[in-house]
């Protein structure tokens, strides 16, 4: 018997994988505005010119991937390349989406002055100033969706309260699981939606995604123990950080900056890359690619730089893989939409800690970078303005003022 998400469409004409790839560049090279905006022209490309799915489809594909931890943008680049190609059309979307702004991640982290001068550490701080407003927008947005109500509300104030109190990544993860087990106590009447997608992936393919990805989970912890500053250690790092993200790109960044700073590398260095990430097109994942090089000796950053952008990469998109074929039966769990509810609160109160410390504390530094903070959330919130002109404004104003 088939999942809840299986209907019969109608049948379509199988692709490539190359013209998946060609398709999928274009879209990393001009894919700016964070996964939103990555969705909309998902939708514009995949949906209206090429007609690869159906309107229907393609909204199941975001809703589901929308619920899952992991990147929704590239997961649902990832299943719609499934999807016209298969497993190869999968990887290409993947590669494709990714690669440009990957690059040039990881050439910011080799080219960076290791002894920055005046100008570039004006440019650093515009950055800084820059992922201030991105992620309060990111919060803000995030908690009209996720918290529209006071049970919701109060799980994500709570969790906030925990972090700010200790911080630490076991307090981020202990904060998810009282957010689940809160919302299993206050959130019983929100439902999981019915979702209906074409029968992608087989029941024994989902099953080995989900057992791959909890074999990795507690898997790598215990390989990288035997090296604690060595490539497992980075890729254990990348792997946690991809798996226990819900709600998008932004919300890895406190996962990520306790887990690297500052062992691997400096409190600067890290919230520089974030702050230029949002200046690029693609994923906001694949600053992944700068962490990695930036943590590494000079003869090691390609490896770790690619270590590190899999192993962020690879836990979403294995959940997304074992999602199309089993949400029919998680759908039918009782409670699970419940947890489900109580985990995304949470998480508006982990990346609303994180936008106090270290992103707010460590960027603004007085009346002056408090108001230029401000005014690119006012930009980006009430104007619209595209992030990379933010980028534009913050570094000019920092500029100016240094």
């Amino acid at each position: 018997m088939n999942s809840g998400l299986s209907v019969e469409t109608p049948a379509r004409t199988r692709g490539s994988a190359w013209e998946v790839l060609a398709a999928s560049l274009r879209l990393g090279l001009s894919s700016f505005g964070g996964p939103i905006a990555h969705l909309g022209y998902y939708e514009q490309a995949y949906v209206k010119q090429r007609r690869w799915l159906d309107a229907e489809q393609y909204a199941g594909l975001v809703a589901l991937c929308q619920l899952l931890p992991g990147p929704a943008s590239s997961q649902t680049g990832f299943l719609i390349g499934l999807h016209r190609a298969g497993w190869a059309g999968a990887l290409a979307a993947w590669i494709g989406f990714t690669l440009p702004s990957a690059l040039l991640m990881f050439a910011l982290a080799v080219f960076a002055p290791q002894s920055p001068g005046p100008v570039v550490q004006a440019l650093m701080h515009g950055l800084k100033l820059t992922a201030v407003a991105v992620v309060a927008q990111a919060v803000w947005s995030m908690a009209r969706r996720l918290c529209p109500d006071r049970p919701r509300s109060a799980i994500a104030m709570a969790a906030a309260a925990l972090l700010l109190a200790g911080g630490g990544a076991h307090l981020q993860l202990a904060a998810l699981v009282a957010g689940a087990l809160a919302g299993l106590v206050w959130c019983r009447t929100v439902e999981l939606p019915a979702i209906r997608l074409s029968d992608e992936v087989g029941h024994r393919t989902a099953w080995f995604a989900l057992a791959l990805f909890a074999l990795l989970l507690f898997g790598l912890p215990l390989l990288a123990a035997r090296t604690p500053h060595g490539p497992l250690a980075l890729a254990d790092i990348f792997y946690r950080s991809g798996a226990l993200v819900f709600g998008g790109g932004h919300v890895v960044l406190p996962l990520l900056r306790d887990a690297l700073v500052p062992g691997w590398l400096s409190d600067n260095a890290f919230l520089a890359g974030y702050g230029a990430a949002q200046a690029l097109p693609g994923p906001v994942f694949a600053v992944a690619a700068y962490l990695g090089a930036a943590s590494a000796a000079p003869e090691a950053r390609p490896l770790w730089s690619a270590l590190a952008l899999l192993f962020i990469f690879l836990p979403g998109l294995l959940l997304a893989v074992a999602g199309v074929s089993l949400w029919g039966r998680l759908v039918a769990v009782r409670g699970a939409a419940a947890a489900l509810a109580g985990v995304n609160a949470a998480v508006v109160g982990v990346l609303g800690a994180a936008l106090y410390d270290p992103v707010w504390t460590s960027a603004v530094h007085g009346g002056r970078d408090a108001a230029i903070a401000v005014a690119g959330l006012l930009l980006l919130e009430r104007w619209r303005m595209p992030p990379v002109l933010l980028v534009v404004f913050c570094v000019a104003l920092a500029g100016l003022a240094a």
